[in-house]
């Protein structure tokens, strides 16, 4: 996997955890510095936790599925991304000013689950995974940070293009995966 897409997969699993951010920005309608590095460091801590957790699964288990493991790629990122895109048209608007330990583990939990699924991915594709997990939870760090600053100011769309053009990432992203692998692309 290149950086680019590797930087393209780290910004599209950040889109959920960036909404969220915008939400809490909203919410507590103050972007103070510890806010921001709060919102950043759970998210960006499960964004890089979770892939790891499910390298592991999936490296365990890549020896059985090889041959079918660009199947796999692509149905569990075009599952992810589609639920996210499905999502980005809901009506419901969650903005709990609450940053708590307790709300903001279940919240990164939350918007980490699609990253467990990529970490089996990134176990199929061979990738260096300490460097993938890294940059992932960095970009998400940045992203969520950013998020919670935006939210302070911005309305409720963004948070809704934001988990669209994740999840269309994804997507994509599962797209690619399988026409390399069956060759009509190189």
């Amino acid at each position: 996997m290149s950086n680019t897409e590797l930087f393209i997969l780290a910004v599209g699993l950040s889109m959920d955890a960036f909404a969220v951010s915008i939400c809490k920005g909203m919410a507590i309608r103050k972007a103070s510095a510890g806010n921001m590095l709060k919102a950043g460091a759970y998210f960006g801590g499960f964004q890089a936790l979770m892939p790891l957790i499910g390298y592991c699964l999936g490296s365990y288990f890549s020896a059985a599925i090889t041959a079918v493991d660009h199947w796999i790629a692509f149905v569990l990122l075009g599952l992810i991304g589609g639920n996210m895109v499905k999502e980005s048209f809901s009506e419901e608007k969650d903005q709990d000013p609450s940053m708590d330990v307790k709300s903001m583990i279940l919240l990164a939990i939350a918007t980490s689950i699609d990253a467990l699924a990529v970490g089996v991915t990134l176990a199929f594709l061979k990738a260096s995974i300490f460097y993938s997990v890294a940059f992932i939870g960095c970009t998400t760090f940045l992203l969520s940070a950013f998020g919670v600053y935006l939210g302070a100011g911005v309305g409720s769309a963004d948070k809704i293009n934001a988990e669209r053009w994740g999840g269309i990432i994804l997507i994509l992203i599962g797209t690619k995966i399988l026409l390399e692998h069956l060759g009509f692309i190189g």
